[in-house]
């Protein structure tokens, strides 16, 4: 029997490849709204990110979530991000 397949999606900050279940997906839906997608599975045009404060902040800097989502990634949406990756780190 073969191996099931594991699906990889590259860092829009550190452009490393990792398996798609340890990285958050940001997502922005048909109405134009920008979330974090905790379950992996919204629809909408999609971005992935390491679960690390500081690819996060990196992405924020050189506008990367912008070009990925194209849209303007905000200072909110930033902070929502943040909330998610740090929360994921108390819950390991």
């Amino acid at each position: 029997m073969k191996p099931k397949k594991i699906p990889v999606r590259m860092c829009v900050a550190c452009r490393q490849g990792r398996p798609k279940r340890e990285l958050i997906r940001i997502v922005k839906n048909k109405e134009g709204v920008v979330s974090v997608d905790t379950t992996g599975k919204a629809q909408g045009r999609g971005a992935y990110l390491c679960p690390d404060v500081a690819c996060l902040e990196r992405a924020y800097k050189i506008k990367a979530l912008n070009r990925a989502l194209e849209c303007d990634f905000t200072e909110e949406m930033f902070q929502e991000a943040k909330r998610v990756i740090l929360r994921r780190e108390i819950d390991k």
